[in-house]
């Protein structure tokens, strides 16, 4: 046997049945308050709608003090159109405070429905713990390969200076007895001397050398007569 292709809910009709009649309430409240035509229909929209927003903020970002506060606000008025208008109130005679109340509930319902679009979610999402790791499916840890043994550079080879050489470019450098300098302390000595040769224009003494190098005076000679 087919099933019925529409199928009725309790819950549905429920709600549809006591939305009309809320409707109606409020429609009938903002008629005896003075809001004549359209006017009286739209307030029982408004009211509805704000609760609708308040409770889907709720559902989506979760509680929160603005949508509760908006919430309670709606379901107030909701309720307290359902109650006036069950005989404790004479519609034909409505009180000055009533009467405020319906006419500012549309700036009143217009700031909520605002607030309740564009503000931010006043909690924000609680991080996610970190998991605990796995003893069982911990990698193993990497052994690292040894070093290779640097041997080091051989030391350069000295370099013999003659005794009997002078160095016309250095006035005050003296004969002085073979010294072997290494040809890298050489080669060094040579950048200074070009480089103070550079900024000042004149060949580098002997004992500017020696202050520049931080050598002893008789390897301060010996190097100075390589750099002639």
């Amino acid at each position: 046997m087919a099933r019925p292709a529409l199928r009725v809910d309790a819950v549905l009709v429920q709600a549809v049945i006591a939305g009309a009649l809320s409707f109606a309430h409020l429609h009938d409240l903002a008629a005896a308050a003075g809001q004549d035509g359209w006017k009286a229909w739209a307030y029982p929209v408004s009211v509805d709608l704000l609760l609708v927003a308040a409770w889907r903020r709720l559902r989506t970002d979760g509680p929160s003090r603005l949508a509760w506060c908006w919430f309670v606000i709606a379901l107030v008025a909701s309720l307290g159109a359902n109650v006036a208008t069950a005989g404790l109130l004479d519609l034909n005679d409505v009180p000055a405070w009533l009467r405020i109340l319906v006419a500012a509930w549309p700036a009143l319902a217009f700031m909520g429905g605002t607030l309740l679009a564009h503000s931010p979610a006043d909690r924000s999402p609680a991080a996610p713990a970190p998991a605990a790791p796995d003893p069982d499916s911990a990698p193993a840890p990497e052994v690292q390969p040894e070093p290779a043994a640097v041997e080091p550079d051989p030391a350069p080879d000295p370099v013999t200076v003659p005794a009997h050489e002078e160095t016309p470019a250095l006035p005050t450098a003296e004969p002085s007895p073979t010294v072997p300098v290494p040809a890298a302390l050489v080669e060094h000595a040579r950048k200074v001397a070009d480089d103070h040769h550079t900024r000042t224009g004149a060949p580098i003494d002997t004992d500017t050398l020696r202050a520049r190098l931080g050598v002893p005076p008789h390897l301060a000679d010996a190097i100075a007569a390589q750099l002639t």
